[in-house]
This record gives C-alpha cells, structure tokens and sequence, in this order.
C-alpha cells in the first residue's frame, strides 16, 4: 500500500545541520496510537490490547539518526473525564500538545473524526494528520475524499493514510515529521530508547495481562504498583507487584477460584516481562482493595499520575 498524501512530495527532509524535538502521538481511544509508535521504533515499547483507554501514562521513545532525534510521546485516548483518574489522563494530554515541537493526530479511517483541541493546536504548530487502519479500506484512493473533508477542518501541514499495525506508510510520515523538526542538539544520548525505568515497563505489561485476561470494568478499575525489582547475577530477577482493585469482588475475580485466575495472569505477565527485559525473572503478585482509588487524588498522585 502507498501513502496517500495531502501534499506532493517527500518533504525537504532536515537540512544539513542536527535537528531534535518532541512528536506527540495524540487521537480517540482504540485510534492506534500504542501501535506507532511500537511501529516506529520497530520494538515493543507500549501496551497494546482491543480495549480502549489501555494507556494511562505519557510513554516516551526515542528514535535517532544522523540527522535528526526525534522524541516521540505516546498519549491517553482522548476522552471527557468522568472520574479524576481520567481528569489526570487528559492533562497528560494537553501537556504533550504543549510541549511538542509537531503534533500527529491518528484517526481511524473507518469512523474519522477530529479533537476539537487539536483542530485548535493545529493553528500554532505543525499537525500531521494519519489515517490509520487504511490496509481495511478496499483501495487506498479511498482516503482521498477523507483527506479533504478533513482538510477543511484545520490548518494541517499533511496528511497520510498508514497502517500502524503493518507499518505501511510509517517510513515516508517520519520523514515528513523530520522536516518540521527544529533544529537542535541530541536531547538524548544517541543509543537511549526511552526515559522510563524498566520498573515502569513491568507494572505496563502487568496490566496488559489484566486487559488482555479480563472484562468488563474489572481492567479499568486496577492499578500496578512494581514495589520490589532486585536483580541478581546469575539468577533470574526478582520482581514483586501489587494489583490494587476498588472492590472485594473486583479482588476475587483476579484471584480466581483456588487461585488459578492469578496464576494464569501472572504466567502470562511474567512471559512478556522476560521477553521485555531478555533474562528470567521471579514475579510475585497480590491483590489489595483501595476502595475509589479512580476518585481519589492522593492515591493518584501515589500511582505518578
């Protein structure tokens, strides 16, 4: 499948001098926003489950070449909060808007529709549009009416239709991205993927299990708090972790009956986190009720959120 572009051309691509800066990864829910960027860095680096509002935190990669490093901040589905967990969410959001030197708005091509903030943000930095999940359409000329609908909407510089889960088109949108790069020196050393401490990655790929393994409300009611990561030579890591639910049902869902539910979702955790980290690991779970931890700011600011 070929881009289907707004513009002509490539881009000018970055000129001789280093360029660096931020990309915000932004778009509804289930938009396919976790997928880029595992996309762009050609590594799994964020969550990815069917069900929406799977990220909750900003999660950052780093991809650089001898021109340019771009910094790359997956964000929230975006949503209008009905709890303080999803308030905080959002304003994780609005700070990537913020911060970010170009902006990249994902749009399923199905069902497209544009965030009223960014359509707004588009006016003081360069926004991408991409329409993702184009591989579903019968014939990729079939964005071209989208893309001028769209275009009337904001004052975007591109517009791209990829597939994230393919990675089609996702070579030619980062040279475009390069181009509106500033210019600027590494952020980063050269060789770093990301900012965040393995520990962070092994609480993601805990509740990835939990949507991965559970319905309904239960997966959006947990939360992960990683309170032990002792490696040790020659032996696998030991890992320890605490699932807090809101409710003693929500606790013996997890649990399971004689304890298998917990059983197969640590498995499950522990043969992602040991993917993740490339050596074995030793991962102890428990389950603990903090009743409306969602609604409860403290608790919140415990989480990092």
């Amino acid at each position: 499948m070929n881009d289907v572009r707004g513009e002509q051309g490539e881009g000018p691509g970055c000129s001789d001098a280093f360029h660096s800066g931020y990309v915000a990864i932004c778009g509804y829910p289930n938009a396919g926003k976790s997928t880029l960027l595992n996309a762009i860095l050609e590594q799994k680096l964020a969550i990815v489950t069917p069900k929406p509002q799977t990220t909750r935190h900003r999660t950052l990669g780093i991809l650089t070449n001898e021109r340019c490093q771009m910094i790359f901040i997956d964000t929230p589905g975006i949503l209008d909060p009905r709890y303080d967990l999803q308030a905080a969410m959002m304003k994780q959001v609005g700070k990537s808007i913020a911060d970010a030197d170009v902006i990249l708005y994902l749009a399923d091509v199905r069902h497209p529709r544009l965030a009223p903030g960014v359509v707004v943000a588009s006016r003081n930095k360069p926004t991408i549009i991409l329409l993702n999940k184009a591989d579903l359409l019968k014939r990729v000329e079939d964005a071209l009416p989208i893309i001028e609908e769209l275009r009337q909407q904001g004052e975007f510089v591109d517009f791209f239709a990829i597939s994230a889960l393919r990675g089609r088109g996702v070579h030619g949108m980062l040279g475009r991205v390069e181009s509106l790069l500033p210019p600027g020196p590494h952020l980063y050393p050269a060789d770093q993927l990301t900012e965040h401490p393995e520990r962070f990655f092994v609480g993601e790929l805990i509740r990835e299990a939990i949507f991965d393994l559970f319905r309904q409300e239960v997966p959006y009611s947990t939360e992960v708090e990683v309170i032990e990561f002792r490696e040790s030579e020659g032996k696998a890591d030991h890992i320890e972790a605490i699932i807090y639910v809101e409710s003693e049902s929500q606790r013996g869902i997890l649990i399971g009956k004689g304890g298998q539910a917990i059983k197969r979702l640590g498995s499950k955790a522990r043969v992602s986190i040991e993917e993740f980290l490339s050596r074995p690991v030793f991962l102890g779970i428990k389950v603990k009720v903090m009743p409306n931890w969602r609604r409860d700011k403290r608790a919140l600011r415990r989480f990092g959120y």
